[in-house]
């Protein structure tokens, strides 16, 4: 029986492959080849999955989700999404706006009365989902080793300790992840529900992403179909780095889910309702307001809004989108609202150039 199943399996995704039309919007066959040739058998590898609307039109797996287990990446592997997370943090305080129970102009003073720190004053919520409260990165200021072990608390310490900003709110950008930590302690504040109960009882189980989980130290054996992050070493063989190797992990709102790309299409797919005013998790002027311009990014071509990035590249097509990367974990989910396309590559490689494969993923759209 398990063998029919498997071979049924791999019937399907070559399927999806083989059946796609020839007036798909993507070219379908070109995808594969890029990915066949950039994946060596053996190696770790990447999922993608391609959507046109609700329907997939192309969905598969190449290499491995664990180096030791020798297991395949397929639609079901848990990746470690990285920073791509931070869109479900900002879903999370935006929900708490639409309720009325908080507001983007609030100030973060208003929440956290014991920083004694005056720049807390001037810093709202807004600036905090835009990445463009001032306030400077951590990995400047806490060690690297005390960052691989640390949890949302030291990084709510390193804020609470802070008195002094790069420039004042609102006035620019600056990528931050700490701010996001913030964000989502400012969720646990105002509901008293732990963050990452209220994300999964309020968005993860409303948009059918029932297994989609944050990490959390020693929870391995609870991540479904879980994958494991890889660098090339120093004499190029691939070297496990995930928690326990590299920062982040254990931070949850700027970073922390585990999903799957069959989980994230169904994130595509509420998204799609909230924007035709059909979900109870946002409303579709929120969702467009998230995920409009609120500032020009710095270390990319593009802007960011709340928990999204998007471009207008002229005669390039329209993309809402977020990279994510961390230790051996490299992803991306993007949507291009002229042709209903999503798309999303969960890598678990650290050399996988999101970038770039960004950029053939657009010239394979027709």
């Amino acid at each position: 029986m398990k063998k029919i199943a498997l071979f049924a399996l791999a019937a399907l995704s070559l399927c999806i492959i083989s059946c796609a039309k020839d007036n798909s919007p993507v070219d379908i066959k070109a995808l594969d080849a890029m990915m066949s040739e950039l994946i060596a058998p053996g190696e770790p590898g990447a999922e993608v999955l391609v959507m046109v609307g609700d329907s997939v039109i192309f969905q598969k797996g190449y290499g491995l989700a664990d180096m030791n287990t020798k297991a395949p990446i397929n639609e079901n592997t848990f990746f470690n999404i990285a920073s791509m997370s931070k869109k479900f943090t900002a879903v999370a305080v935006l929900q708490l706006v639409e309720q009325g129970v908080l507001s983007l102009n609030d100030t973060v003073a208003k929440f956290y009365p014991e920083f004694k720190s005056q720049m807390w004053k001037s810093i709202e919520i807004r600036h905090l989902l835009s990445h463009t409260s001032g306030v400077p990165d951590a990995r400047g200021y806490i060690p690297r080793e005390d960052r691989i072990a640390g949890e949302d608390s030291l990084a709510m310490q390193y804020l609470k300790d802070l008195d002094s900003i790069n420039f004042k709110p609102g006035e620019a950008y600056e990528y931050m992840n700490p701010t996001y930590v913030m964000a989502g302690d400012i969720v646990t504040r105002v509901t008293g529900q732990d963050f990452t109960q209220y994300v999964k009882e309020h968005i993860f189980i409303p948009s059918g992403m029932e297994q989609t989980l944050y990490y959390f130290p020693n929870c391995d054996s609870i991540i479904p179909n879980m994958s494991h992050g890889y660098v090339l070493g120093e004499d190029s063989t691939f070297v496990e780095c995930d928690y326990g190797e590299e920062t982040f992990f254990a931070t949850r709102p700027d970073g922390g889910i585990y999903t799957s790309v069959s989980e994230y299409s169904n994130w595509i797919r509420e998204q799609a309702k909230i924007r035709a005013g059909q979900s109870q998790v946002l409303k579709a002027a929120t969702l467009a307001d998230a995920q409009s311009p609120k500032v020009e990014m710095t270390n990319e071509p593009a802007n960011y809004g709340y928990g999204w990035a998007m471009e207008i590249r002229g005669d390039l097509p329209y993309v809402i989108y977020h990279y994510g990367g961390n230790g051996g974990y490299r992803t991306w989910g993007a949507y291009y609202p002229g042709s209903k396309i999503a798309v999303m590559v969960f890598a678990n490689r650290g050399d996988f150039k999101t970038a770039e494969f960004k950029k053939k993923f657009e010239e394979f759209m027709k």
